[in-house]
């Protein structure tokens, strides 16, 4: 389970207790009901981050029905459970929505049973625009950042809007300097696509290889041919936004991503490439960014600004002012 869905419960520390304890309490029949997921789950290529996630949330699901065999397991159960986590934890919709997922997978896959997910127990979804970094912030971040290796990173975030998981698994391979662009291999929902390479960035990466000599992945992690960690990629990230002044202004390496498919917008790049380039399946995701580009707002004149009226109204306030 991500540490940020667990984050977003108000006691995180009693849900912890709960997890903790459930690591000696499982029963016979649960760690069987488990096994059995794992095997489901695998067989259906999910991710290993989804088949992390779905294993501990029925885990917690376990322990919380720790004399009841998960065979037994009644809508009604769960929806008491899922009431537990909304009302009495004050999980976030978040939270929530990956708990019913994964309880219906184990559902429909392991006990043979329809399961419908119950969406009215938590809110509609809110609507919020992700904070976005100015061109100016980018390159504080990026001169802020001594480290070649980490700086490269940070550089291929920005200029190229793959997610975390997508640079932490990309190969030297998969780097087209001919056609200038880069291969996404299987990335969110398991979609192969191109994404844009620019050719400063091209260089940075020439001298990265010869000082770092990568083997297989593009950015190492512990052990030669083994990719960087995701939890590594998170912290060189904060530590560069730290260095760079940026820590309290809550950007994420997901910000950056951001950053990259604005600024694009911002410089004329139409959305269905847009769309293209970041791998959304529906345009509609997409549509956001209209919503944050600087241009298309500065170009427009305030019909207050357009009346003579208010240019007077204007003048008159200063003249009073002197």
């Amino acid at each position: 389970m991500s540490f940020q869905i667990l984050l977003s419960c108000s006691l995180f520390f009693h849900f912890k207790k709960l997890y903790d304890h459930g690591k000696k309490t499982l029963s016979p029949q649960a760690v069987a009901a488990l096994e059995k997921t794992n095997q489901y789950l695998s067989l259906g290529h999910y991710s290993p981050l989804t088949i992390r996630n779905y294993l501990s949330e029925l885990r917690y699901l376990f322990v919380y029905y720790a004399d009841v065999n998960p065979q037994d397991f009644t809508e009604d159960m769960v929806m008491q459970y899922l009431l537990y986590l909304s009302k009495t934890l004050g999980c976030s919709r978040v939270k929530c929505r990956m708990a019913a997922q994964s309880i219906s997978f184990f559902f429909r896959h392991v006990l043979k049973q329809a399961y419908v997910i119950p969406t009215v127990i938590y809110p509609r979804a809110a609507s919020k625009l992700p904070p976005v970094m100015s061109a100016a912030e980018i390159k504080s971040l990026i001169d802020s950042i001594k480290n070649i290796k980490h700086r490269t990173v940070v550089m291929l975030l920005y200029s190229t809007g793959m997610r975390l998981s997508e640079i932490a698994s990309l190969k030297i391979t998969d780097i087209d300097s001919k056609s200038m662009r880069i291969k996404v291999v299987q990335g969110k929902g398991a979609k192969d696509r191109y994404t844009i390479l620019s050719q400063q960035v091209l260089e940075e990466l020439r001298a990265y290889y010869i000082i770092y000599k990568p083997v297989m992945y593009l950015f190492n992690g512990s052990g030669k041919g083994r990719p960087i960690s995701h939890r590594s990629m998170q912290h060189l990230v904060q530590k560069a936004l730290a260095g760079a002044g940026l820590e309290s202004k809550n950007y994420t390496v997901h910000t950056i991503r951001h950053s990259f498919a604005t600024h694009l917008v911002d410089n004329g790049t139409d959305l269905h490439t847009v769309k293209e380039l970041l791998g959304h399946s529906n345009l509609q995701t997409t549509l956001r960014y209209m919503h944050l580009t600087t241009s298309r707002i500065q170009g427009i004149i305030n019909p207050y600004d357009a009346l003579p009226l208010g240019k007077q109204t204007d003048n008159n306030i200063i003249k009073k002012v002197k």
